[in-house]
């Protein structure tokens, strides 16, 4: 067991880098009052441009390349620590972000297959291309993006309006990500998504791979207009990320450290950095300066890679019916998660199927086994719930609103969510 001193060094490399974060939040404190009258000008003239070019405001309603060495090392102890817990998880606010954000949200299915239709006369494109858009999806990286950039807004402004061009990032982040998932049926040949047929079960493979293509062409016409080549790197990195996360998880690493950093690698690229990236961005047009806009990052980095570890860990705990999606479908693909990786410390015979990706025979069921046998599944929710108070703790360093409330009540939703 760690002492003191060992568990402060362990926790302080967890953070990824903490200590510079806070430095630059403190940096970002100290600017305080002589800005805002500087950046209150800048925001009503960003709103006088875009009310010209007949944008609607609407009413009032650690990066993989930046963590310490070691983290996933320290990630993986800290979590076996089961005597020194980090604390209870902050008990919510009295705000609920679906209905705070409800007339931000209730048209966005509805205008994003708009704008897939409009790209295109082809009716069967129209119809793939626009199957995932029913509103049957959480629609939780859109909420994220519209509920910090009204929290940004207000931090910076006192404002509690929405820009039109970070509404449009909440629409783009929810086209790559359902971009992503048509990729993923054709990848993994899956039959269900969402609880109904996956679009791989309904039309021709090729036929949907060009869909998701399409999907993410429609995507960067909207950044294009949004006319800010900063926005527009930090969203094309998300598509850069998503590839070379689907590149990753169809290798795997001998040896235990190798395997674990390469997951929450693969993890970050494939789920968080399209959170983390799509909140920088709605940062980057109200105007926020590089401080603010890491902390919006790691806000985001943080609750992406949550949402990734009780997404692994539903995966061997709910049922089919629950999920929308067949359970242990990860051992299926031969593909070891969080669970399975912990579950390695107490059952090293995990090891070889890991690297056979369960394929031969009594694998999945066994490892399936083993796993429940083990402390990974509650180690996994560990490791998710230490993100998800990083999260919190970077939401705490903008001004409290009901919007900044509705950024902690996130993290409880993405932490106890049960599909």
């Amino acid at each position: 067991m760690f002492g003191d001193r060992r568990l402060t060094t362990v926790w302080t490399m967890a953070c990824i880098g903490s200590g510079r974060l806070c430095a630059r939040v403190e940096k970002l404190c100290q600017l305080g009052h002589n800005l805002q009258a500087r950046r209150k000008a800048s925001f009503v003239k960003f709103k006088e441009l875009n009310l010209h070019q007949n944008a609607r405001i609407l009413p009032e309603s650690c990066q993989a390349g930046r963590r310490a060495p070691g983290y996933s090392r320290h990630c993986r102890a800290i979590s076996s620590m089961r005597t020194q817990q980090p604390g209870s998880q902050p008990q919510p606010q009295s705000v609920d972000p679906y209905v705070l954000l409800y007339d931000d949200l209730k048209h966005i299915y509805e205008d994003i297959r708009e704008e897939l239709q409009k790209n295109t006369k082809i009716p069967e494109l129209q119809s793939i291309a626009t199957y995932y858009f029913g509103g049957q999806g959480k629609a939780l990286r859109p909420m994220v993006a519209i509920l910090m950039a009204r929290a940004i807004n207000y931090h910076l402004y006192k404002e509690n309006s929405l820009l039109a061009p970070q509404r449009q990032v909440a629409m783009i982040s929810e086209m790559i990500h359902s971009a992503s998932l048509i990729h993923d049926d054709v990848i993994d040949q899956s039959d269900i998504r969402r609880g109904k047929p996956s679009v791989n079960a309904l039309w021709n493979h090729k036929k949907v791979a060009m869909a998701g293509d399409f999907i993410l062409a429609v995507a960067s016409m909207m950044i294009a207009r949004l006319r800010n080549n900063d926005v527009t790197l930090t969203l094309s990195q998300v598509v850069t990320d998503l590839v070379q996360g689907e590149f990753m998880q169809l290798g795997s690493k001998e040896t235990e450290n190798e395997r674990f950093a390469h997951y929450l690698t693969k993890t970050y690229r494939k789920t968080a950095s399209l959170i983390a990236n799509s909140v920088k961005a709605t940062a980057m047009l109200a105007g926020a300066d590089d401080a603010l806009a890491e902390v919006v990052f790691q806000y985001g980095r943080n609750v992406g890679l949550a949402f990734q570890l009780v997404d692994d860990l539903l995966d061997f705990v709910s049922s089919s019916d629950a999920m929308g999606k067949p359970t242990a479908a990860d051992l299926k693909l031969g593909l070891a998660t969080a669970p399975v990786l912990f579950a390695c410390e107490k059952y090293p015979e995990l090891n070889p199927m890991i690297m056979r990706r369960f394929q031969e025979p009594g694998d999945v069921e066994r490892a399936f086994e083993l796993v429940h046998k083990s402390q990974g599944l509650e180690q996994t929710r560990f490791l998710a719930r230490n993100h998800c108070i990083e999260a919190v703790r970077h939401a705490s360093s903008l001004v409290e609103s009901p919007y900044q409330k509705g950024l902690t009540v996130i993290t409880d939703l993405v932490l106890n969510r049960m599909k």
